[in-house]
């Protein structure tokens, strides 16, 4: 594998593990033992035109490679792959290619989209990104809040506290409103209880009138959500729901019934059975007492549903850590009822944002939080003394924020909590979002400087120091990164990539200058610092960020 590149020394290309490729017949192999075969390995071996030096590790044969020959072969690959670059790497050629389902986001509809569904957002959108780069055939489904007891207690709201004009001009913004005007009010009223319960009844009897009033909340939210989506550079290809599911969750019912796994309660629930024993000491519910659904019933049906429409290899579900019971339980009740592709379904999950807070105070919607990014970049960047007079200020300065906010939240591994920080997300220099676009609007603005006297052909012999072969190695290293990240969907392998890849351009930049060099340095400088903003775009892409080319 490449070696990582090290800050402190200058360190070889690829190296060996030789512990790997032993066949190993007995299990306490002694560290002197395999150190002394890695020195009789690295001996039998010899440098030729392509190996110029060969030394070993601890446990380690180590290859360094022709230097010239390097720089030629890795800034070629990085031009001639161009955005699947790393991802034509032999490490995926034999990856078979697959039919994906992704569900993320999935936002309770009549309800201004919550900061609690920022991470579903742009963890589903970041795993859709990857496996569509490495080929596989990707469905974004969001699977939308839309069906449940909180649309009775909304639409008796609404007859009761509702303006039409008002949701007209700010349709969340109102249904929100009146959503805490009826909660208040049925705390005092039991009869608002019974109205909600009877809207309720109605819309899952398909009364025509409550029915319409439902579906107008709902189209109303979802052209809410698509604008807010746009603003973070995310798309859906299907806008699915609970309430697609009503019916064929009662079908549900039947098939569970008929392979006789539903068992009722003393209460007289429905559930299926899901301990070692068959002695209900676990089990789940999936239908109440009354004979109506549940949200698990929903999404049996949902799965079924979706396998036979699309017929994939796979489904992701993309949702908080605080679900890993639900998905574990959907996925055995799967299988139960024979569905041997629930083996494949996976659930990504994640920690939670604390201290999130706008300068209004605690923040509830995420819009507030987009444009408090922007608004403090734009502050930045108007005291900031290197910033140039932009075209469009607004739209950088969200691009910005935006990478800030996914930079700060990919950093770790997802399922960890993490608290949020405006002054940490917001920095310029450090390991942030707004590093990444600086570094790239940086060499975006060298090209440009230059993009005259640019030729092709370059002289690699100019791209002997040490800088810059640290340049080159670390994008070497690129595809195992991929790779890395695709086999576990973590994104943080990505993200400490990039920002190593912004360290060394920025060190690579002071030390190797373009401007007042001989042109033939200059020209082979300038190819080097335009492949590493090639490959910085494309990492930044798959993360979800769009390049800025200014700031």
């Amino acid at each position: 594998s490449a070696v990582p590149v090290s800050k402190k020394r200058p360190v070889a290309d690829f190296q060996l593990f030789v512990g790997s490729v032993i066949e190993d017949k007995s299990s306490d192999r002694s560290k002197p033992d395999l150190q002394l075969q890695t020195q009789r390995l690295a001996e039998k071996l010899k440098c030729d035109t392509v190996v110029s030096e060969i030394s070993t590790g601890p446990g380690t044969v180590n290859f360094t490679i022709n230097r010239e020959l390097l720089a030629k072969t890795v800034l070629q690959q990085v031009f001639k792959d161009g955005s699947e670059y790393g991802i034509k790497s032999e490490l995926f050629s034999t990856l078979p290619r697959r039919k994906i389902i992704i569900e993320f986001s999935s936002p309770n509809i009549a309800k201004k989209f919550h900061v609690g569904h920022l991470r579903s957002t742009i963890i589903g959108n970041f795993v859709a990104n990857l496996k569509e780069a490495l080929g596989h055939q990707v469905t974004r489904i969001n699977y939308l809040g839309d069906w449940g007891m909180q649309f009775g207690l909304l639409g008796a709201g609404f007859q009761q506290f509702g303006n039409e004009e008002e949701l007209q001009s700010n349709p969340l913004q109102h249904l929100f409103e009146v959503y805490v005007q009826v909660n208040k009010a049925a705390e005092e009223d039991e009869n608002i209880k019974k109205l909600a319960q009877d809207f309720f009844r109605k819309l899952e009897a398909r009364d025509q009138q409550t029915l319409s009033m439902w579906q107008r909340f709902r189209d109303f939210s979802i052209e809410e959500y698509v604008r807010i989506y746009k603003r973070l550079g995310v798309h859906f290809d299907e806008y699915s729901g609970e309430s697609f599911y009503q019916e064929k969750s009662q079908e549900v019912l039947k098939m569970l019934d008929a392979k006789g796994l539903l068992q009722k309660t003393i209460k007289g629930t429905r559930v299926v059975d899901l301990s070692e024993k068959r002695d209900l000491s676990l089990s789940s519910t999936v239908m109440r007492s009354d004979g109506t659904s549940l949200y698990i019933t929903r999404d049996l049906a949902a799965a079924i549903d979706r396998m036979q429409k699309y017929n994939c290899d796979t489904m992701i579900y993309v949702t908080d850590k605080s679900q890993h019971t639900h998905f574990e339980q959907l996925f055995q009740i799967l299988k139960l009822m024979g569905y041997q592709w629930a083996e494949r379904c996976q659930h990504v999950s994640f920690g939670l944002v604390q201290g999130m807070k706008t300068r209004k105070g605690e923040v509830v919607f995420l819009e507030d939080v987009l444009n408090e990014a922007r608004s403090r970049m734009l502050q930045n960047m108007a005291s900031a003394k290197t910033s140039k007079e932009l075209e469009n200020p607004l739209e950088t300065a969200e691009k910005i924020g935006l990478a800030a906010l996914i930079i700060q939240d990919f950093k770790g591994l997802l399922s960890s909590d993490y608290q949020f920080s405006w002054d940490r997300v917001l920095q310029s220099r450090g390991d942030t979002g707004v590093f990444l676009q600086y570094t790239h609007a940086r060499l975006h603005s060298l090209e440009q400087m230059y993009r005259n006297g640019q030729s092709t052909d370059i002289n690699t012999a100019c791209l002997q120091d040490p800088q810059a072969i640290s340049v080159l190695q670390h994008l070497l290293r690129y595809d195992e990164v991929l790779y890395k990240s695709s086999e576990d969907l973590q994104p943080k392998h990505i993200v400490s990539y990039l920002l190593m890849l912004s360290h060394l351009a920025a060190v690579a930049h002071k030390t190797l200058p373009v401007k007042g060099s001989a042109p033939e340095l200059a020209q082979a400088r300038l190819r080097l610092f335009q492949a590493a903003r090639s490959v910085l775009a494309n990492g930044m892409k798959l993360l979800g960020i769009m390049p800025v080319t200014q700031m």
